[in-house]
């Protein structure tokens, strides 16, 4: 009786394990897709060709002005940005930054601002370097996306033998790892002096599920930007009446449809400075360096930035210069989702229907404001996946979320998505897989034969069973370890000084904070994957216990903390206050680091 007991103890204990071990991981997963459903941030690097060709392309350094503007039209917080500066090398670049503050977003101004020129070309050289700052700083939350500014021809040094094949080769590897990962590539073409080669740019576009744009002027970047910002967030530009100066101030209504609007960005653009005022719906006037909005300014552009606005008709006052002509876009950002209800099988035929269903979601939540949807319509597209036919059919607006009803017109594999639009903003459900394919679709499975089960126990499959049950559970235990290693995260940050050997000069100190990364990351991130200190790469980071930081040197050899000489190897733990020094022999140059908790 009591071996009995422990036999089943045991099976049940093998069982509950096995349960464990499928649940926890798919438990894990959802709470990370739905933490992604619920974020709307961008990790961006933008990518400009600052070859000396752009004199005469670029002459009044449009792709400058059109940076800047992206970052102004970010989000005040929470959104990533990278800047790769290249001609046939990459001359200058700045790894993912974090915005946290209107003094981040001047940071990455002021280095667009100190780029030069250089000789020659090589546009696969800006791309692949784009995507090795998205593969090491991005945001597995965020959604990443390049924008590259350039007249999309290459020029190469011939001392180098470089060739167009393999220049050609190596985009195609960029661009296959883009698409494999969903990074759109979104190019504006630079065309001064009329050698744009836009089916290179238009290509490289398609390629990756962007869009290709081309300008010679200033005058089309409020309307690009806002292009690419609404393509990427599924958003829709509102185009706003044009002004002509007159010297006085002349007012625009800007309405802020409802209370869902995170933020609302007007660009304003003119040739000339425009004085600007707003005032509120109830008619107060606003402050435009304040928590309700924030005014940012280029020699080519204005960008008033309302926060959290509140619903209604804002009025904006500009005074431009006699006969200037002065254009205006808004931009909404919201805090959205569009949220199918699940099907109740995934197994069809030809005749079935299938209700459908979809809401609005706000942080996760069902939308409070129904008054959203009032102006709402929505569509329900439908691609046969066998003969790559797409259709689409209306659905009823509910009030509070849409509905209607798909019959299934024949045995093929279908894939429905739910589209929901207004004035400002449209959003798609992930896509709905409906299996009708054909004689498999639907149709019941063979029933067993009367007396299939008069046969002998299986012993044998059933003891395997167990092995097989048992190598699972194990495995299942080391790799909920690994993944809970993997993802563990950081605390703190560490402030960065880098003293030139030759010189003794150090540079200012750099506080990197290090909550946005998981696992592991390398010295050579925080240098801003700076390639003269390309050697930082071995020098990795993990955490450690009681809010610890262990360095470990991949390639081996020593490392000074507190004036002692460290074999790194075997990795070294830094508590708070702690400081090392890193010499480098191929830079000439030494990194110092503090650890602060």
């Amino acid at each position: 009786m009591l071996r009995t007991r422990k036999i089943r103890w045991f099976s049940g204990t093998l069982v509950l394990l096995f349960l464990l071990t499928l649940l926890l991981p798919t438990a894990m997963l959802s709470q990370a897709e739905a933490a992604q459903a619920q974020t709307s941030g961008i990790d961006a690097v933008l990518v400009a060709d600052v070859s000396n060709s752009m004199n005469t392309s670029d002459r009044d350094k449009i792709s400058n002005e059109a940076m800047k503007m992206f970052i102004d039209m970010l989000p005040t917080t929470g959104d990533k940005v990278g800047i790769v500066a290249y001609t046939d090398q990459v001359e200058r670049e700045k790894a993912m930054l974090e915005i946290q503050s209107d003094a981040d977003k001047n940071n990455l101004k002021d280095f667009i601002d100190q780029l030069g020129r250089g000789p020659y070309t090589d546009i696969s050289v800006g791309i692949a370097e784009a995507m090795n700052i998205l593969n090491h700083g991005a945001d597995p939350a965020h959604s990443p996306m390049i924008v590259l500014l350039a007249d999309g021809n290459n020029d190469f040094n011939k001392s180098k033998g470089r060739t167009q094949a393999e220049s050609d080769a190596d985009l195609a590897n960029a661009v296959k790892d883009a698409q494999a990962k969903g990074i759109p590539v979104y190019t504006i073409g630079l065309n001064a002096d009329g050698k744009l080669n836009k089916n290179a740019l238009a290509d490289l576009a398609k390629q990756t599920g962007g869009k290709s744009f081309i300008t010679n002027t200033p005058d089309d970047l409020p309307q690009i930007l806002s292009e690419i910002f609404a393509d990427h967030a599924k958003l829709n530009v509102v185009k706003l009446p044009s002004v002509t100066g007159n010297g006085s101030y002349q007012e625009v209504t800007v309405n802020v449809p409802n209370d869902s609007v995170l933020e609302a960005n007007i660009s304003i653009m003119s040739s000339k400075p425009v004085q600007i005022q707003l005032k509120d719906p109830s008619g107060k006037d606003v402050n435009l360096n304040s928590n309700e909005a924030k005014l940012s300014t280029s020699k080519s552009y204005s960008l008033v930035k309302l926060l959290k606005p509140q619903e209604g008709d804002w009025k904006l006052r500009v005074k431009g210069a006699p006969k200037d002509s002065i254009d205006i876009n808004l931009l909404f950002n919201y805090d959205l989702q569009l949220v199918a209800d699940p099907i109740k099988t995934k197994s069809y035929k030809k005749g079935d229907k299938i209700d459908l269903a979809a809401r609005l979601e706000n942080g996760g939540q069902p939308l409070q404001d129904n008054d959203l949807y009032a102006d709402m319509k929505a569509t329900l597209v439908i691609n046969d996946k066998d003969t790559g036919k797409s259709e689409e059919q209306p659905l009823n607006n509910t009030g509070s979320g849409f509905a209607g009803t798909f019959e299934i017109p024949d045995n093929h594999n279908y894939e429905l998505v739910i589209r929901a639009e207004e004035d400002s903003f449209y959003r798609e459900s992930e896509p709905i897989i409906i299996n009708a394919g054909g004689a498999s679709g639907g149709q019941a499975q063979p029933t067993t034969p009367a007396g299939a089960d008069d046969k002998p126990f299986p012993w044998m499959p059933v003891i395997l069973g167990a092995i097989a049950l048992i190598v699972v559970v194990v495995g299942g235990w080391f790799l909920l370890g690994w993944l809970k290693r993997k993802n563990r995260g950081f605390v703190g940050q560490i402030i960065v000084e880098i003293r030139d050997e030759n010189t003794g000069d150090k540079s200012y100190p750099q506080y990197k904070k290090l909550a946005s990364f998981r696992g592991k990351f390398h010295l050579h991130q925080l240098l801003q994957l700076d390639p003269e200190l390309k050697e930082t790469e071995k020098y990795i980071f993990t955490p450690g216990n009681g809010d610890r930081l262990i360095i470990r040197n991949t390639a081996g050899g020593t490392l000074e903390k507190s004036g002692r000489a460290v074999d790194a190897s075997s990795g070294v733990e830094l508590k708070n206050g702690d400081r090392l020094s890193i010499p480098l022999q191929q830079a000439d140059k030494t990194i110092l680091i503090e650890y602060l908790v």
